[in-house]
C-alpha cells in the first residue's frame, strides 16, 4: 500500500530534493503500517539489489531522520518510522564494514527511543491524573445504579401484587401476559462486558521460532463458554506483526475480528509487547466501564499483577495458557483459567515426523480433507481409477485449511507430509507415467 510512497521519498532524496512538501502532502500515510512496509520494502531491495544496497541504506537513514524532525503529525508514528529505518539501515551498514555510518545511527536511534520513552513517561502521568477523578465518577454512577435498581424492584413488586389482586377479582381477564413481561424484564438485555487480550509471543512460544499448536477460535469459544461472558466488545492481539513468521495466522486474526496491536520487537524492549498489553488494560478499565470481564491469553506470570489491579476495580479476569507454560501464580489470581492443550508434543511430533505430524485436534483437520475427497465427485471417482494428482490435494488443503502450511511442519515436499497423514489409512500414493515421475493419491 505504501511501497509507492516510500519510492518516492527515496528517489526525491537521492536527488538532493526538499520532500517538505511531500511530507505534508501525505501525512494521514504515517503511522504504524507505513513503518512495517518501510521495513518490509527495505528487505526486498537489500537482497534484489545487493550492489545498491549500501546506497539505499544511506539513503533510507535520511528519510527516517527528516521523519523524526518532522513536527506535524502523530510524533509516536513518526518514532516508529524513523525507528523501522534505522533498525532496516543497521543490516547492511554494520559496525565491521561501515563503523562511522554505523555510529551515527546508534546515535539517532538513541535519541528516538528517549523521545518514545518520554511520550509514554507523559501517558502514563497523564493516566495516573485522570484516575483519581475517573473513581470518583465510577463510585457515584455506581451508588446511583443501585438506588435505580433498588427502586425498581420494589415497582415490579407492587406492581405484581396489584395483577395479583386484579386476576382474583376478574378471573375472565387474562393477565399472563403481563405477569410475563414482567418477569421478563429480570433478564437482562446481553451487553459488550469482555475484553480478550491476546500476547501473540507467549502463545506462540517466542517470535525467533514461533510455533503454533493451537486455534484461535477455539480459545475464543472456551472463553465465551462461561456464563459470566455476555458479548465481546474487544479483542487485541500484541506481537510484532512486521514478522514474516505471523503470515500464518494474520488471516485468522482478520476473519476473527481481532485487531492486532503492533509492537516492533527492539533488542532492549524485551516485554514492549507485555507493557502496552498492561497500559492498555488500565485504560480499559477507565474508559469503558462497562467491562466487566477481562480475559488474559498468556501465561506470563508477569500478568498476576495486573489481574490483581483488575480485581482492585471489580473486574473478573480469565486466564488462558499452556497447561505446562504458565507461571504457577497466574492461575492463582485469576477467578477463571482456560489450559490449552501443552505444547511439548506438538514439537516433539514436529521432529519426528515419521510417527505423525500434529496434536489429534490438528491432525483431524487434514483428515477432513481426505474425506472430503473420499465422498464427493469427480474426486471420489479418480480415487477409484487413476488417483488423483498431488497438485490437486494440495490445492484442497490450501482451500479448506486457512493457515495449511506443510513447512511449517518440517516438511520439505508435499508428498511427504501426504505420506505422514495417510499413514494407517486406505490411502495410498501411486506413480505413473515416464519414469514413474507423476505421482498421484489413490483409494487401496
Amino acid at each position: 500500500m505504501h511501497q509507492d510512497l516510500i519510492f518516492q521519498f527515496l528517489k526525491a532524496i537521492s536527488q538532493n530534493q526538499d520532500i517538505s512538501s511531500l511530507l505534508v502532502k501525505h501525512l494521514d500515510k504515517f503511522d504504524n503500517t507505513f513503518a512495517s512496509e518501510l521495513r518490509e520494502f527495505a528487505n526486498q531491495k537489500f537482497v534484489s539489489q545487493p550492489s545498491k544496497a549500501v546506497a539505499i541504506a544511506k539513503i533510507i537513514v535520511e528519510l527516517s531522520k527528516r521523519i523524526q524532525q518532522f513536527i506535524s503529525g502523530n510524533t509516536a508514528s513518526n518514532l516508529e518510522i524513523a525507528i523501522a529505518g534505522y533498525e532496516s539501515a543497521l543490516k547492511i551498514l554494520t559496525y565491521e564494514a561501515f563503523p562511522r555510518d554505523w555510529a551515527g545511527i546508534q546515535q539517532h536511534l538513541i535519541n528516538a527511543y528517549q523521545q518514545r520513552q518520554d511520550i509514554l513517561s507523559q501517558t502514563i502521568i497523564e493516566l495516573k491524573e485522570n484516575t483519581f477523578q475517573n473513581q470518583i465518577q465510577i463510585n457515584d454512577l455506581t451508588e446511583k445504579f443501585h438506588q435505580e435498581k433498588q427502586q425498581s424492584s420494589e415497582l415490579k413488586v407492587q406492581l405484581l401484587q396489584a395483577i395479583e389482586s386484579q386476576t382474583k377479582a376478574v378471573p375472565a381477564i387474562d393477565l399472563q401476559p403481563i405477569v410475563s413481561a414482567i418477569q421478563a424484564t429480570k433478564s437482562p438485555l446481553p451487553n459488550f462486558n469482555t475484553v480478550i487480550l491476546y500476547d501473540i509471543e507467549n502463545l506462540t512460544l517466542g517470535s525467533n521460532n514461533p510455533q503454533f499448536p493451537f486455534s484461535l477460535k477455539e480459545i475464543t469459544e472456551n472463553i465465551k463458554r462461561y456464563n459470566l461472558v455476555d458479548k465481546i466488545a474487544g479483542q487485541y492481539a500484541y506481537a510484532d506483526w512486521s514478522n514474516s513468521r505471523l503470515h500464518r495466522i494474520r488471516k485468522n486474526i482478520q476473519e476473527l475480528g481481532i485487531e492486532p496491536m503492533q509492537i516492533f520487537g527492539f533488542s532492549n524492549h524485551k516485554n514492549a509487547a507485555d507493557i502496552q498489553l498492561v497500559i492498555d488494560a488500565v485504560e480499559l478499565i477507565h474508559s469503558k466501564p462497562s467491562l466487566e470481564v477481562f480475559a488474559i491469553v498468556s501465561g506470563d506470570g508477569g500478568f498476576s499483577c495486573l489481574a490483581k489491579k483488575l480485581h482492585e476495580y471489580g473486574k473478573i479476569v480469565i486466564g488462558c495458557a499452556y497447561n505446562n507454560h504458565t507461571n504457577k501464580l497466574l492461575p492463582a489470581v485469576c477467578d477463571y483459567f482456560v489450559r490449552l492443550p501443552d505444547p511439548v508434543n506438538y514439537r516433539n511430533e514436529v521432529n519426528h515426523p515419521s510417527s505423525t505430524v500434529e496434536p489429534p485436534q490438528l491432525r483431524n483437520r487434514y483428515q477432513e480433507v481426505l474425506n472430503y475427497l473420499r465422498n464427493n465427485q469427480p474426486y471420489r471417482s479418480d480415487l477409484r481409477q487413476d488417483g488423483v494428482d498431488l497438485s490437486v490435494v494440495r490445492k484442497l488443503c490450501k482451500e479448506q485449511i486457512s493457515d495449511f502450511d506443510y513447512q511449517e511442519l518440517n516438511f520439505k515436499k508435499f508428498k511427504s507430509f501426504l505420506k505422514s497423514i495417510i499413514q494407517d489409512t486406505e490411502f495410498e500414493i501411486v506413480h505413473s507415467g515416464s519414469n514413474n515421475s507423476i505421482a498421484k493419491l489413490k483409494l487401496n
